[in-house]
C-alpha cells in the first residue's frame, strides 16, 4: 500500500511550506532517535517523517508525488536516485544551491543577522539645538530568562543533533551541467540550531526568545536636524541563534519654534523696529535660544528687510568645534492710530527731507 506522506505529518493536501515545516519539527523533536536511545520504533518513525518531509517540502517531488497518488502509484518519489537522505537537506534549483555555497540564503532560510526597527522620535528645537538623552522604547525579541534562551525547560534539556552533528548545518550533494555540487544547508531536523530540545520551556515554547519592551537610554547629540537618520547599532532585532542583532534606526523629528529657524548650524530669527530707531539708529536687543538677551547696533538708515550676523551666536557642534551664527532680519514697523498733533509733527519732519534722501526713490525716478 503507498504511503501516505501527509497523514505522516498530521497535515492536509493543500498544506503550505509553513504548515508542513511545522508540523516536521514537531514530529522531529517527538521521535528524534537522540531522546528515545535503543527504541527502534522510534527510530523508525523518524525515518518516516523525514521521507515524508524531504518529498513534500520540495515543490517538484511533491507534484510528483500528488500526480502518483492521483494515479493509484507507489508513493516513490521520496526514495528515487535523487533522493537526498536524512542526513541531507531537502533540494533546491541549482541557482537555489549556488547561491547557498556563497553565504547566500532562499526559500525560508535563516537569516545570518537581526533585522533592523525603524522608529520616529520627536524632539523639541532646543532639544535638537543642544542635544538631550531620551528613554525609548524599542519592541523586539528578547532572549527568555526562564530558559536563559536555550529554548529549553530550565535551559539544559536539549542534546546535540545528530542529524548535522550539532554544527547546525549539513551537506547537500547535487548533480548539475558543471558536475557535482556540495553545499551547506541549514539542518531542517534542528532548525539551524544544532540542538534538540527534549523539554520545551513552558514560558517561550521552545523559541528562546520572547517579544517584549524594552527601554533605551537614547543620546542625541547637538546640532541634529529635522528628518535626519540615526543609526543606533546592535539594538534592533535579537536573533534566535544568538547572531549579530540589527540595528535601530531612529528618524528624528524636529518641532518648529515659536520664533526661530534653523539653517544648519545658523539660526534665523525677525524682529520688529520702530521706524524712528530704523532712521537714527539704536541698540536693539535681540532674544536668543538661551533664552537671554544680547544688543547689537542698528546702524543709521537700516531698511526693512536687512539682515544682520551675530557671530557665533547660533547652534554649536562640539564634535566638529564648530558654531553657526544668529541671523537677525529687522522688521520696520510703522506706528498705527497717530494723534493730530504726531500727524502735524511727522508733516513737518517730511517736508524737511530732500529727494536725495531718498536712495530707492532716486534710483526708481531715474529708470
Amino acid at each position: 500500500m503507498a504511503k501516505n506522506y501527509y497523514e505522516m505529518l498530521g497535515v492536509s493536501k493543500t498544506a503550505t511550506d509553513e504548515e508542513l515545516k511545522s508540523a516536521f519539527r514537531k514530529l522531529a523533536r517527538q521521535y528524534h532517535p537522540d531522546l528515545h536511545p535503543g527504541d527502534e520504533a522510534a527510530a523508525n518513525k523518524f525515518k518516516e517523517i523525514n521521507e515524508a518531509y524531504e518529498t513534500l517540502s520540495d515543490s517538484q517531488k511533491r507534484a510528483e508525488y500528488d500526480a502518483m497518488q492521483a494515479g493509484g502509484g507507489a508513493a516513490g518519489a521520496g526514495g528515487g536516485a535523487g533522493h537526498a537522505g536524512p542526513g541531507s537537506a531537502r533540494g533546491n534549483s541549482f541557482f537555489d544551491e549556488f547561491v547557498n555555497m556563497f553565504g547566500g540564503e532562499r526559500h525560508g532560510g535563516q537569516s545570518s543577522n537581526g533585522g533592523d526597527i525603524s522608529l520616529n522620535v520627536t524632539l523639541t528645537f532646543e532639544e535638537a539645538a543642544y542635544g538631550t538623552q531620551k528613554e525609548i522604547t524599542v519592541n523586539r525579541f528578547e532572549p527568555c530568562a526562564a530558559c536563559r534562551g536555550t529554548g529549553a525547560k530550565n535551559g539544559t534539556q536539549f542534546v546535540k543533533c545528530t542529524n548535522c552533528g550539532g554544527s547546525g548545518k549539513v551537506r547537500y550533494a547535487q548533480e548539475t551541467p558543471f558536475g557535482r555540487v556540495v553545499s551547506m544547508k541549514p539542518c531542517n531536523v534542528c532548525g539551524g540550531s544544532g540542538r534538540i530540545i527534549k523539554e520545551p520551556c513552558t514560558s517561550c515554547g521552545g523559541r528562546g526568545s520572547l517579544r517584549k519592551n524594552s527601554n533605551l537610554r537614547i543620546t542625541f547629540p547637538p546640532g541634529v536636524e529635522h528628518n535626519q537618520i540615526m543609526t543606533i547599532p546592535g539594538e534592533g532585532e535579537r536573533t534566535r541563534t544568538g547572531s549579530k542583532a540589527g540595528n535601530l534606526i531612529l528618524t528624528i523629528t524636529v518641532m518648529p519654534h515659536k520664533m526661530f529657524r534653523r539653517k544648519g548650524l545658523d539660526l534665523l530669527v525677525d524682529i520688529p523696529v520702530a521706524f524712528t530707531q530704523a532712521l537714527m539708529g539704536d541698540k536693539v536687543l535681540v532674544p536668543t535660544l538661551k533664552g537671554n538677551k544680547i544688543a547689537f547696533t542698528l546702524p543709521e538708515g537700516a531698511q526693512s528687510g536687512m539682515t544682520f550676523k551675530l557671530k557665533e551666536q547660533g547652534i554649536e557642534n562640539p564634535k566638529k568645534q564648530l558654531k553657526g551664527d544668529l541671523l537677525v532680519t529687522i522688521d520696520i514697523e510703522l506706528p498705527k492710530n497717530l494723534s493730530k498733533e504726531q500727524k502735524q509733527k511727522v508733516k513737518e519732519l517730511h517736508e524737511s527731507f530732500k529727494p536725495e534722501q531718498y536712495d530707492k526713490a532716486r534710483e526708481f525716478l531715474k529708470k
